[in-house]
């Protein structure tokens, strides 16, 4: 689980969005709405932070029941007031009930739901509600009340594609504050800035590798994958092409399954372990050159221009790693925009395990702020340059 240290660069100060989460101004702010307490909005956010870090411990499901009345031209507050009596005698003491959005949204968030199929427990949890709202409100003004159910740990299918994360159970990670959406605009502006800036620059030496690739091995000079972004969204990841033509990606898929369960094949108790395959027989001579150096990360500079990744943050996995990770290993992928370069890129690259590189991910997404990134930024050549790690 994620509940141990990882040593960082003394230059980091990082300060995470769940120590903010937690601060006493924002966890008191309730509301009274007939005689029943209502968390306020950005309280029932806060909770449902942590009751995802707490069903990642556990493994016990949660559901987050939605009920939206929005539409009702300026009534929904006066609905979902009435609704409040109904939702509460139908929930348990360990339940939450707060306002998902202040006044339009009433969210309930069933803790522990146990480990029945998922389909059963929100078809009775659904019936049950509804039954409440019919009888408490009447069928004129239940009908008004839309509801909708989400659960956590998600269901993303393995080996499934288009899959994308529940945004409902992650209001936290979308942009609250001016503040936080300046910040991240500046971001953005950072990435297109500099991604337009490095590919013109660094033109001459990316048509030389991509000739030299050319020249010494069949295939095309560019290759493409594709990876998982922000919340999970695919894209096509480019990186020059560094092995023959054609490879099996069972090899890689074998080793980062064993790497992932803490068992790298191959691998001593005195020699450090890598995140990448030390002899891979598929590279090529020149696309060992590349990795060593990073060269052949390059081409995502064209991801990070048309918004798909970001100059910092974490690696974007492929779907067969996604498929294995861990509940909080998902974390990595939902939190920030992937990157080029990152914290565990410039702590230590490919030697460090796999959890210690998902901390370092994750505490990059909790205390991520333009200075760090600035910071990363600033560090990133002297780690490629140096290669440590690197293979």
């Amino acid at each position: 689980m994620e509940n141990s240290s990882v040593k960082t660069a003394p230059w980091l100060s990082l300060n995470t969005r769940a120590d903010k989460a937690a601060k006493p101004s924002t966890m008191l702010a309730t509301d009274e709405v007939r005689g029943y307490t209502v968390w306020g909005e950005e309280t029932l956010n806060a909770m449902l932070t942590l009751e995802r870090r707490r069903a990642e411990r556990s493994r016990k499901p949660f559901v987050l029941m939605l009920l939206d009345a929005h539409q009702e031209n300026g009534s929904a507050a006066k609905i979902l007031h009435q609704a409040v009596a109904a939702v509460a005698s139908s929930t348990r003491e360990t339940d939450l009930i707060g306002w998902y959005k202040q006044n339009e949204i009433l969210g309930v968030i069933f803790t522990e739901v146990g480990s029945d199929a998922k389909k059963v427990i929100t078809e009775t949890l659904c019936a049950k509600i509804n039954a409440s709202l019919h009888e408490s409100l009447g069928a004129a003004r239940a009908t008004k009340i839309s509801m909708s159910l989400h659960v956590f740990p998600e269901d993303w299918g393995q080996g499934g594609s288009g899959w994308v994360a529940d945004s409902k159970l992650y209001p936290d990670l979308q942009p609250q504050s001016a503040r936080t959406k300046v910040a991240l605009g500046v971001k953005r502006a950072i990435d297109i800035a500099g991604s337009s800036s490095l590919m013109l620059l660094l033109s001459p030496v990316l048509l030389t590798i991509a000739l030299i690739i050319k020249l010494t091995s069949d295939g095309p000079m560019l290759f493409e994958q594709k990876r998982l972004g922000q919340f999970g969204e695919e894209f096509k990841c480019l990186k020059f092409r560094s092995m023959l033509l054609n490879c099996d990606s069972k090899i890689h898929q074998d080793y980062i399954q064993q790497f992932i369960a803490g068992k790298e094949a191959g691998q001593v108790s005195a020699v450090p372990t890598v995140y990448k395959i030390t002899n891979d027989p598929r590279i090529t001579p020149i696309g060992r050159f590349l990795r060593k150096t990073s060269l052949d990360e390059f081409p995502q500079l064209w991801n990070v221009l048309r918004g798909e990744m970001s100059l910092v943050g974490p690696r974007p996995p492929v779907r067969y790693e996604f498929d294995i990770y861990d509940i909080w290993h998902r974390r990595r992928v939902f939190e920030v925009k992937p990157g080029i370069t990152g914290l565990w890129q410039v702590s230590g690259r490919s030697r460090t395990r796999f959890d210690e590189m998902v901390r370092l991910d994750l505490r990059y997404c909790q205390s991520w702020s333009l200075w760090l990134d600035v910071k990363i930024l600033l560090a990133t050549p002297w780690a490629v340059f140096s290669g440590d790690g690197a293979y």
